[in-house]
């Protein structure tokens, strides 16, 4: 039987709440003692008396004792004891283990697809795919001038896509682009003679980011084989060559 309890921290003077009944609190400490040494597995799992907390009619009362249990730091006893009138005995209703203030909690649950991490797929690794994936929208809501397609003759011919990137995820991709190690900020990029924009080895990609993205084509080049942001660039532009040397 799962009882309501008022609060589980120590309350001031100043904090007191106004009793609204004329029965006087009861004294169960030894009771809820003793149940929670006959529930313990050991007794040294249960540590000091804490507090008691009683309910404005003072029928129910919460008992803390600290819980020396392994890997719960900062958790208590928690024992509800209650006393129907002023003629029956206490009785104890609940008895678990509460997290106090301080009580090491296990962190916030994260849902598997939102811990994978670049780098976390490895070879024969399957990641199942979700429906209500933002950055997907079904193939038929796909524009001919982002796919590069012909929308009426690819649903004809049964070849478009189950789903195509949304909006969102366009933008996703783009801005982790072009943030990244292959964009303008890099240190590559801060050092390079010219940007890949004006690299003959760029190839611009289709679809709605061939303004903003190419692939590099320089095999000689750290970026081979990589998409780049067109303001990019590194040492092996096509257009650093050296210039004849000039004898006074």
């Amino acid at each position: 039987m799962h009882m309501a309890k008022k609060t589980l921290a120590k309350k001031s003077p100043k904090q007191t709440s106004k009793q609204t009944s004329t029965a006087a609190p009861f004294d169960a400490k030894n009771l809820a003692h003793t149940a929670v040494f006959d529930h313990a597995e050991k007794r040294d799992q249960v540590g000091s008396f804490i507090s008691v907390e009683f309910d404005d009619d003072n029928r129910v009362a919460t008992y803390l004792f600290e819980a020396k249990l392994a890997g719960y730091k900062g958790w208590r006893w928690c024992v509800t004891i209650a006393k129907v009138d002023a003629d029956a005995l206490p009785t104890v209703c609940d008895l678990v283990v509460l997290p106090g203030p301080d009580a090491l909690l296990a962190p916030d649950w994260i849902p598997y697809r939102d811990r994978i991490q670049p780098g976390d797929v490895g070879v024969g690794d399957i990641v199942p795919s979700s429906l209500d994936d933002t950055r997907l929208v079904p193939g038929q809501q796909a524009l001919p001038a982002d796919e590069d397609l012909d929308t009426a003759l690819a649903i004809e011919l049964g070849l478009g896509r189950a789903r195509v990137m949304s909006i969102e995820g366009r933008d996703q991709a783009a801005k982790r682009w072009h943030e990244g190690d292959r964009g303008p900020k890099s240190p590559m990029a801060e050092s390079a003679p010219k940007p890949c924009n004006s690299c003959g080895f760029f190839i611009p990609i289709a679809g709605s980011l061939r303004a903003a993205f190419g692939v590099c084509a320089n095999a000689i080049s750290p970026e081979d084989a990589r998409v780049v942001s067109v303001d990019h660039g590194c040492g092996a532009h096509s257009e650093a060559t050296f210039t004849d040397l000039v004898i006074n």
